[in-house]
């Protein structure tokens, strides 16, 4: 991948880009986003792009990762002097700018991406949280200050939920983040539970397993339901993505259960008609 092949590109190309982009990756946890604002939702799909874009070169770019990484953030602060470089960057500093957000909450996900790059072992619980700390929850800050919420007690709430996500996808992708050399559970957790990275490596699903992650999913749901406290305090069409959200994630930690949290063979999804299903049980409960 090179940072430097996206062209320069009018505001609106550039929209229509991270839009583009957004729409042609599938994610479990993306929200059908049509009851928002036309106007919110283009942002959206800003911060959406740049997010996609920071990831794919921390996972998927040829070459120098880290050197690539660097480029790219050289472009975020070009983006916040006042010049937009490629089309996520073109986009990005409208929705910076209109939005007043800080652009520590951009550099931490550059961040993360470095941590990944720097290290694939987390020693403690703790270390887990800090890494969440880069990679998911400046995202649900970025939202909230969509909406004009900056205030510590939501941020509070959207970082529940937030790492609550994140913790979700790394408990259903336990196999193919060994494959990319990462390994994302604590730990101290595989040795209280007596699971061995050896046993990680020849896809080992024994009772050890299962009952390690039936832990970890437990302690993102508590997250989960933490979060949740957040949709009571925001308006109501927001209120209805953040529960699209924790329920998709949510619905992805009952499909861990329903293979007996055998992770390592299977990676459970949420089909369209389960979305379709969340999405109809949050609007019929509107009020």
């Amino acid at each position: 991948m090179n940072v430097s092949a996206l062209p320069q590109t009018s505001i609106a190309e550039a929209f229509a880009y991270c839009e583009r982009m957004a729409k042609s990756h599938y994610e479990n946890f993306t929200v059908p986003s049509f009851l928002l604002p036309r106007e919110k939702r283009k942002h959206m799909y800003s911060i959406y792009a740049f997010c996609r874009y920071t990831d794919d070169i921390g996972d998927e770019a040829k070459g120098d990762r880290l050197a690539l990484l660097d480029r790219w953030e050289h472009d975020l602060e070009l983006c916040f002097s006042g010049t937009g470089i490629s089309a996520p960057m073109v986009a990005l500093q409208q929705t910076v700018q209109e939005f007043r957000m800080p652009k520590e909450l951009f550099t931490r996900i550059i961040k993360a991406n470095r941590m990944d790059q720097e290290t694939g072992r987390f020693e403690m619980y703790a270390d887990v949280l800090n890494y969440c700390e880069y990679s998911a929850n400046p995202v649900g800050r970025m939202v909230l200050y969509l909406f004009g919420y900056s205030d510590p007690e939501r941020q509070r709430l959207s970082d529940a939920t937030c790492t609550a996500l994140q913790l979700t996808n790394f408990w259903q992708d336990v196999a193919g983040d060994y494959k990319r050399g990462r390994i994302y559970i604590p730990l101290e957790d595989m040795r209280r539970f007596g699971y061995t990275e050896q046993m990680l490596a020849k896809g080992e699903y024994n009772s050890q397993f299962r009952e390690m992650m039936t832990f970890e999913v437990n302690r993102a749901t508590k997250l989960f339901n933490e979060g949740w406290k957040l949709t009571k305090t925001v308006n109501s069409v927001l209120r209805i993505d953040l529960k699209l959200f924790s329920l998709g994630g949510m619905a992805v930690l009952d499909g861990i259960k329903r293979i007996d949290y055998d992770t390592l063979h299977k990676r459970p999804t949420v089909s369209r008609l389960r979305k379709a299903l969340l999405i109809a049980s949050v609007l019929m409960r509107l009020k």
